[in-house]
């Protein structure tokens, strides 16, 4: 029977050969997501990650660099545990394969095996994959490199031809178990295609499974046979048992097994399927123990047409993207971007975007307008109306509405569809914030004003509730600009679906912005000339020496027309105004100006004015400045902010 209340889950265990790229950081995420979601609903979580150190290949490796396996591994092991710590992997065990429980319940589950008659000797004789730690079945479809000769079908890579005495687990014994336990639970896979390929493979027909070498060195001892090593796959799936307490003599262990296992859900990439769709449901039944309820199959992160992997040579750094880009964001982008049942494609022109329009523009510049408006106007405090007004009342429902398709996408995993709802809300959110106008209503209507800023405080509480598994620092400094404090013990599943907007938020102004758009680490396309340019003539001129540019030089500044919205003196500072000013698609930038001396606040306020909006960020005393506001002054003292002769839409360029 499952218990509800509890929820298990699980990464691949990472080989720890070098350091962890973008693909293995995606699959922490994935189960972070996961975990934190599970939280946020109430569950007790328990959340298993960690490193798989036996096998050739880090034999290998330690080898290569002269040193003893377990002094290399753990050197390696800080890459992984300071990666997952700078991105806010919440695990609650870090397991190593190395662990002396972990070998323990190894040589306890294969000395089960044997005692039943499910493991015997034979001899080994075919081709092996060093790098994916695989046996291969050569079969009439297998790929085969240019010269002809076969390849390891995940990899690509060449194979070794390995004939020795080996231990083997009676996988075929267990074919008609394994296609019955498909079709009983035809949830086990997902996604659900993946099934299809699981039940064909078994079907074909098993052959027993060997789980020993005899030529490698560096592995678990076999039990009763110290001249055999335990094969990798049969010492690192059984950390997923291992780690909850299996084989384990203490009888806190025995109830913390009872407590955790069956795992709900094992996350891995597509190329490991096999291995836990089949093999280890086989070791499992082998072994009476009930089989994990699902497993959560990932598609590749690819750069350009090729899978993003360690060996293949073509990963990004996970600390040069937190860097550049900061923690959150890079959570955020991975689970929009890459849909957890296909391949997804990384590209940093698309993660810059993402952290522009959708963090920055879409989620940040709502909340910093409003809180700014609200302290603007003496609103320090805010609560419900008697009666909400009828555009705030749908605001409300949809705000109900997007929380359902939310918890519906987010219990399959969906985490890119439950992304995009959420970010439906928030443009709906924006929407009703420009069309009700506070900014007019604080001096016609207050309490109409009050209500739109109560009604967007509620959106945005919600909104930070549901985007708390992917971004949690952040969402807790939401929070507390609206005076919120997000509590784990809460089960904000019953808050969401109840739907109470009687809540009463105290504004505090964050001291810089909730996002900030990243400066760019790729060339825009519209910065690369479409044509060679001519060749510039020299002119005389009797006028003041000019400094000559091209018309390239030109259309790289991107001069747009923005409303001020607010300004402010900041403190300290004799000369510094800092501005909100709404530029439309480009959102309301948070923009300082040196002029304080020279135009009054007054003068400023309601104003268009032509900003640059393609400078990077910088930071100044007080924030950080998002752009330039242009001005035109004289000799004489006169001192004017540039702007267009009639009013016209936030945010058009001019050309």
């Amino acid at each position: 029977m499952a218990k509800k209340n509890k929820f298990y889950i699980t990464t691949p265990i990472y080989y720890p050969n070098s350091k962890p790229h973008v693909g293995t950081l995606y699959s922490t995420l994935i189960a972070d997501v996961a975990a934190r979601f599970a939280k946020l609903m109430g569950k007790e979580v328990f959340f298993l990650t960690g490193t798989d150190e036996h096998g050739q290949k880090l034999q290998e490796k330690a080898a290569e660099m002269q040193m003893d396996p377990k002094k290399f591994i753990d050197g390696m092991i800080p890459a992984f545990t300071d990666v997952w710590k700078t991105y806010e992997i919440d695990y609650t065990k870090f397991i190593r394969t190395t662990d002396p429980e972990h070998e323990q319940a190894v040589a306890f589950w294969i000395e089960k095996l044997q005692e039943q008659g499910d493991i015997y000797k034979s001899e080994y004789t075919g081709l092996y994959c060093v790098p994916c730690e695989t046996f291969v079945n050569i079969q009439a479809d297998s790929p085969k490199d240019e010269k002809g000769n076969h390849v390891c079908p995940s990899c690509k890579r060449g194979l070794r031809e390995v004939a020795e005495e080996s231990y083997f687990f009676r996988l075929s014994a267990y074919e008609e178990r394994l296609l019955a336990f498909y079709e009983n639970n035809p949830d086990f896979i997902m996604p659900k295609e993946r099934m299809a390929e699981v039940v064909s493979f078994v079907k074909s027909g098993l052959k027993d499974l060997s789980i020993s070498r005899k030529t490698v060195s560096w592995g678990i001892p076999f039990p009763g046979d110290p001249s055999h090593t335990v094969y990798v796959w049969g010492d690192a799936l059984n950390n997923y048992i291992s780690g909850v307490g299996y084989g384990q003599d203490s009888e806190q262990a025995r109830r913390e097994f009872a407590k955790w296992w069956p795992a709900d859900v094992h996350v891995m990439a597509k190329d490991i399927v096999r291995f836990h769709a089949v093999y280890w449901p086989a070791f499992l039944i082998a072994a009476g123990l009930p089989l994990p309820r699902q497993l959560l199959v990932h598609g590749y992160i690819l750069m350009g047409d090729s899978k993003m992997s360690k060996s293949l040579g073509n990963v990004v750094s996970p600390e040069d993207l937190a860097s550049w880009y900061g923690v959150e964001p890079v959570r955020y982008y991975l689970m929009r971007q890459m849909p957890v049942s296909q391949d997804g494609h990384f590209d940093l022109k698309d993660l810059e975007n993402r952290v522009s329009a959708d963090l920055a523009n879409s989620l940040g510049n709502l909340l910093n307008r409003m809180v700014m408006l609200a302290l603007n106007n003496g609103l320090h405090e805010v609560e419900a109306p008697v009666s909400w007004e009828a555009k705030s009342s749908h605001l409300r429902e949809m705000c109900q509405e997007t929380y359902r398709f939310y918890w519906d996408e987010m219990h399959k995993h969906y985490f890119h569809v439950a992304l995009s709802e959420v970010w439906k809300f928030i443009a709906l959110t924006n929407a009703y914030f420009h069309e009700m106008q506070p900014w007019v209503l604080a001096k016609q209507n207050k309490e109409l004003f009050a209500e739109v800023i109560a009604a967007t405080c509620n959106s945005l509480y919600s909104i930070a509730i549901m985007l708390v598994p992917f971004m949690p620092k952040k969402m807790d400094a939401l929070l507390s600009s609206l005076g919120k404090v997000y509590d784990s013990s809460v089960n904000y599943d019953e808050v969401l679906r109840k739907n109470d907007w009687n809540r009463v938020f105290k504004f505090t102004k964050l001291e810089e912005p909730l996002f900030i758009r990243p400066e760019t680490r790729v060339p825009k396309e519209d910065e690369v000339p479409a044509v060679k340019p001519e060749k510039a003539v020299k002119v005389q001129s009797e006028g003041p020496k000019t400094d000559l540019i091209s018309i390239e030089d030109l259309v790289k500044c991107q001069l747009v027309v923005g409303t001020i919205l607010t300004c402010e003196e900041v403190a300290g500072s004799d000369k510094l105004y800092k501005m909100q000013v709404d530029c439309g698609v480009h959102g309301v930038r948070q923009i300082f100006s040196g002029v304080r001396k020279n135009v009054t606040q007054e003068e400023l306020i309601g104003k268009q004015g032509i900003v640059v909006a393609n400078l990077p960020p910088r930071k100044m005393p007080g924030g950080v400045s998002e752009g330039m506001l242009l001005y035109a002054g004289d000799n004489s003292g006169n001192f004017r902010l540039a702007s267009v002769i009639g009013p016209v839409d936030n945010g058009t360029q001019l050309k």
